[in-house]
């Protein structure tokens, strides 16, 4: 099943349980994907790593909006962002620990054969490509640097 068939279906279930807060995250996530549908042509189906990248897309505009939020003292705000946060969640993959995140790089590091920050371009390239969907680009980017600083 789609992810949008999925979120099609929990969205006739939110609205028959009366949760408002589910359905707005939910509605989001659907117009998203559906933004993203239209924008790379109408007859080409969404696959499964792009439809992980809006999610993730979705994720970090509400930490964004959250973190901003909360320096202005916008409690109000801020949890309406933390409930949608938690609604589009569950719809992605299971994310890594920073624990495993710093084992998978080190791995990667000692396969590719680097040594300083010279490759670090190397090492992200091939870590993003295959945590996608796994672990935020952000985290790894700063394990990386730890590890080759």
């Amino acid at each position: 099943m789609s992810l949008i068939t999925q979120i099609d279906q929990d969205i006739k279930l939110a609205m028959l349980a009366k949760q408002p807060d589910r359905l707005r995250g939910l509605r989001a996530i659907k117009s998203a994907l559906l933004l993203a549908k239209t924008e790379k042509g109408a007859a080409e189906e969404l696959t499964e790593e792009a439809e992980i990248k809006v999610l993730q897309k979705l994720i970090k505009q509400r930490k964004e909006s959250a973190d901003i939020y909360r320096t202005q003292n916008r409690e109000d705000l801020y949890e309406i962002e933390m409930e949608e946060m938690r609604v589009i969640e569950p719809y992605l993959p299971q994310q890594m620990t920073r624990f495993e995140i710093e084992g998978y790089l080190e791995e990667l590091i000692g396969r590719i054969g680097a040594t300083s920050t010279k490759d670090l371009g190397r090492v992200m390239g091939m870590a993003n490509k295959e945590l996608a969907g796994k672990a935020d680009g952000k985290t790894i980017s700063e394990v990386v640097r730890q590890l080759l600083g």
